[in-house]
């Protein structure tokens, strides 16, 4: 398991879940878009190349979970999540001005990129935190 402690990510990337795993085939395209976006907006300085292609390709299997992107990742908390985004992807935490909920801001992105504008991460439909995640993007929320 991955914990943050004092601000800092362990550079020890968390097991997929099984069931983030079980979807990996059908869903390769999209595990590898992720993946590429994690790794546009790595910092090098986080750890070595291994280290670092590990944790997007964690972080992009992760995505393919039912629950928040924090708790597929197992995770103790949102905070956690942040922390990890911060020292291994800091780009994206730049891009993610308004604190919106990673997995779908992480597939906003993507969406951005093929000039999509009605997009949502996948899952969404089934989870109960659904008017959460998808009310307004306020800062600490």
């Amino acid at each position: 398991m991955l914990h943050a402690r004092g601000g800092h990510a362990l550079s020890l990337a968390p097991a997929p879940v099984p069931v983030a795993l079980a979807r990996q085939a059908t869903r390769f395209d999209e595990v590898e878009d992720v993946e590429r976006l994690l790794l546009e907006h790595a910092d090098p300085a986080a750890g070595s190349g291994e280290a670092i292609a590990a944790m997007a390709r964690t972080v992009s299997l992760a995505c393919l979970g039912d629950n928040h992107l924090w708790q597929d990742l197992q995770l103790g908390s949102r905070a956690e999540l942040s922390a990890l985004m911060r020292h291994w992807f800091p780009g994206l935490v730049e891009k993610n001005r308004f604190d919106m909920k990673w997995k779908k801001f992480l597939y906003k992105q993507l969406c951005e990129r093929e000039q999509v504008f009605v997009c949502k991460a996948p899952s969404c439909a089934v989870c109960s935190d659904r008017p959460v995640c998808f009310g307004p993007e306020e800062p600490g929320r």
